[in-house]
């Protein structure tokens, strides 16, 4: 049975379907994301951060605006969600700053950090017990 690539409106058919190789074309999403009471919004700047992120670092940095380009949000909603992925303890963010061209320091994109899903988890099932 033959696979079929999608390529600029083109259809392309290789011989079998290739294995998911995980450090090229596809990114792991943890089921635990849905025992977790996210919503819709949440979930999608989430899952773009795990396709973002550096697999050996855990970390990557696109801006709100990019992160609302590929999700179809404005930059302040994913703002909204950023703060929940935050508060919800699946994400660490740090402030970055870049120089200009004339020399002065501006404020940067935030650099992400993913936290391992079972602090979350373990987070959630403590609010859950204690509320």
């Amino acid at each position: 049975m033959g696979g079929k690539k999608h390529e600029a409106g083109k259809l392309k058919t290789w011989g079998t379907f290739p294995g998911r190789d995980v450090k090229k074309r596809y990114f792991t999403l943890p089921n635990e994301i849905f025992t977790l009471g996210l919503d819709q919004g949440e979930i999608a700047v989430y899952a773009y951060l795990l396709f973002c992120e550096d697999r050996e670092t855990y970390q990557c940095w696109p801006s709100f605006k990019r992160i609302g380009q590929c999700t179809g949000m404005s930059p302040n909603t994913v703002r909204k969600y950023v703060h929940r992925l935050e508060e919800k303890r699946l994400i660490d963010t740090e402030k970055t700053t870049v120089q200009g061209r004339d020399g002065k320091v501006k404020n940067g994109v935030l650099l992400y950090t993913i936290r391992p899903i079972h602090e979350a988890v373990a987070y959630r099932m403590e609010q859950d017990r204690v509320g």
